[in-house]
């Protein structure tokens, strides 16, 4: 059969007639009956690959009782479309999700309501799975995926024990070395850029930083921490009011978690006629995004790396093991960053080696 662009469809009906066997042996063979031998499944295989058969989604669905596809639900209250960084995990996820022939449903639900979307997703059989995304520290769709039985991957976790399956960073580790190097270097007033604090991997950044700035040093006053949407403007206006302050009592580092945070606080500090890498060092986390090398910045920027495609890669791997029935408690892995020193930080400044 011919489509209007030229393409020529390949029906199960016409392996079966090539084969010379009934085309229910053919769907068998594709679906993974056990009841068809190894050479007939091999036959089958060879032959739909050669003819780039692409299973009818409905008939698969019917034959398997599963639907192909898997499930994100995203809040409508903070604008992804606008974010580089869930831009550059979806379209990594989609390759990979594509590669298994997994198809990947999105819903945005309104503010209140991201729990009736799960509900309807996993009681009308839409999906087979979901993928939870940047969970909260009491996480009510995990612990509604976990009432259900529901198979479920989440890019992040909610503790450290936790009985799903998880891709995770250690945020942890990310911290105590950014601020680990900052104190070498001299410096003693370090401001934090943090992410949104309902966020769990902002919790645990904060609880590192907080720990970790208070065993060597005094404890940090609460207004040179902040949370907030990871951008670049949030970055400069909470950079240029710690900034505006008098030399003495102003941060002479930051530490962010994004590199978009960072370039905002870059902006802050040049248009004050002060130098990164001399006057104010910076430190921020890297998700490795193709459009922000933060090794081309203004000032090349002192990071802590944990490519953000690297975790789509084995979220997309995961669900698809999930789904087939694999253990989620061999599905757990928490990825360790990569502290790359660059220009952006240097001791500091003579003058400000007094703490706040």
């Amino acid at each position: 059969m011919k489509t209007g662009c030229g393409v020529t469809l390949t029906k199960l009906k016409d392996i079966a007639a090539h084969l010379g066997i009934s085309p229910a042996t053919v769907s068998r063979a594709l679906n993974g009956f056990p009841e068809v031998g190894a050479k007939t499944r091999a036959r089958v295989l060879a032959a739909s690959k050669e003819f780039n058969y692409a299973p009818n989604t409905n008939a698969k669905r019917l034959a398997t009782g599963k639907s192909g596809a898997v499930g994100m639900v995203f809040g409508s209250s903070r604008n992804l479309l606008m974010d580089p960084h869930f831009l550059d995990f979806l379209a990594g996820l989609s390759l990979v999700l594509s590669d298994r022939e997994i198809d990947l449903v999105i819903r945005v639900a309104p503010p209140g309501k991201q729990l009736e979307q799960y509900a309807r997703l996993m009681g009308n059989g839409s999906v087979d799975g979901m993928i939870v995304s940047a969970p909260e520290v009491d996480d009510m769709r995990i612990k509604a995926l976990l009432a259900a039985d529901f198979p479920f991957v989440v890019h992040g976790r909610t503790e450290d024990d936790v009985p799903y399956a998880y891709y995770d960073i250690d945020n942890d580790g990310a911290i105590k070395n950014g601020v680990n190097l900052l104190t070498q270097l001299g410096h003693r007033r370090v401001a934090f850029l943090n992410g949104p604090e309902d966020m769990m991997f902002a919790q645990q950044r904060l609880n590192a930083f907080l720990r970790e700035m208070g065993q060597r040093l005094n404890p940090v006053p609460p207004e040179f921490i902040c949370h907030d949407e990871m951008g670049e403007e949030l970055g400069y206006t909470r950079a240029a009011s710690m900034l505006d302050r008098a030399p003495s009592q102003r941060p002479t580092a930051f530490i962010c978690s994004s590199t978009l945070q960072a370039l905002g606080v870059m902006r802050a500090t040049a248009e004050r006629g002060l130098e990164v890498g001399e006057d104010i060092s910076i430190v921020a986390h890297d998700d490795n995004l193709p459009q922000f090398h933060s090794e081309n910045f203004a000032v090349p920027l002192t990071v802590t790396r944990a490519p953000i495609r690297d975790a789509a890669n084995q979220l997309g791997r995961m669900i698809g093991a999930l789904v087939a029935g694999g253990d989620p408690k061999t599905m757990q892995h928490t990825e360790k960053t990569d502290l790359i020193v660059r220009a952006s930080t240097a001791s500091v400044p003579k003058g400000g080696e007094a703490p706040w």
